[in-house]
């Protein structure tokens, strides 16, 4: 079993002592690619120094809604310019509105609408965080979409990543064409709404991450999160679908594959399990290390 965990912080200093041995676990879990989102620009050096140790890093490159701001023309043209430096950029964010801890709504919106002209202009997704804003979010994403297409011809593609919202919320982003990935929260036991969510998108518009090291997946609550717990979403989302771990697995790497336009070719593949489904689930959902504390 394969599995593609599409929204990782791993940069973080909560991963500086261990790295090494999260790797080893991450691919030990089955995990064969991984998309290293961006809270900030001047994250981009320590991503390559990552994707130069671990080939099956990819990277984003964006500025999140709770850092606003920092946001400048020049910094919009330092993340357009820095996305057609290195090829293992494939996507643009995490970029989004946030609504919860922030009032800065107007910069938000400036600063999202922005990063979604950069991304159509790149032919790159963009990686969404939404909180607090799905009503909002959803109007403005369906304006630029149509502006777009009328100006450009060109669509917008992306996935509202760490999914919260309720079944009519998520159908409004998926008839705008998006992805929707489910990170921990589907794992909490309260979390109807997220669960229900998971259950009805389409399969090919599916996708699964951490958002480590933050949101540990049930059974890990507690821990530092981390790549290899992916797998736990895996499980909790095609119980909730009622088919295999296997075929979610299946569903879910490819349709990152098609998003992020991931590589086929890099060694990581080599350095993967393989499809040794029954192990792979086993070590993952069973028997990963304890990690430290979440912070």
């Amino acid at each position: 079993m394969q599995l593609v965990d599409t929204h990782v912080h791993i940069c973080f200093d909560s991963f500086q002592d261990d790295l090494d041995l999260v790797a080893q676990r991450w691919r030990e879990a089955g995990v064969i690619r991984l998309v290293h989102s961006c809270v900030e620009p001047k994250e981009f050096g320590k991503f390559q120094a990552i994707a130069d140790r671990f080939p099956e890093v990819s990277f984003a490159v964006g500025l999140h809604p709770l850092d606003v701001d920092q946001w400048t023309p020049a910094l919009g043209e330092e993340i357009r310019r820095l996305a057609q430096s290195d090829r293992r950029v494939v996507a643009i964010g995490e970029t989004g509105l946030d609504f919860f801890k922030s009032d800065q709504i107007e910069q938000q919106y400036a600063c999202l609408e922005a990063q979604l002209a950069i991304a159509v202009a790149l032919d790159l997704p963009v990686i969404v965080h939404c909180r607090d804003a799905a009503a909002a979010m959803a109007e403005r994403l369906g304006d630029f979409c149509d502006r777009q297409t009328a100006a450009q011809g060109r669509s917008l593609r992306g996935v509202m990543h760490c999914w919260g919202g309720s079944p009519e919320e998520t159908q409004w982003f998926l008839d705008l064409g998006f992805h929707i990935s489910f990170s921990g929260t589907v794992t909490f036991k309260k979390a109807e709404q997220i669960k229900a969510s998971a259950a009805m998108v389409p399969s090919d518009r599916l996708l699964i991450e951490t958002d480590c090291p933050f949101l540990a997946p049930v059974p890990q609550r507690g821990k530092r999160n981390e790549p290899a717990f992916v797998a736990h979403v895996a499980q909790e989302v095609a119980n909730l679908r009622q088919i295999s771990v296997v075929e979610l697995a299946q569903q879910t790497t490819h349709n990152a594959f098609e998003l992020f336009r991931l590589p086929v070719n890099r060694s990581a593949t080599l350095q993967s399990p393989g499809d040794e489904a029954i192990g792979a689930v086993a070590f993952a959902l069973g028997r990963c290390p304890a990690a430290s504390l979440l912070e």
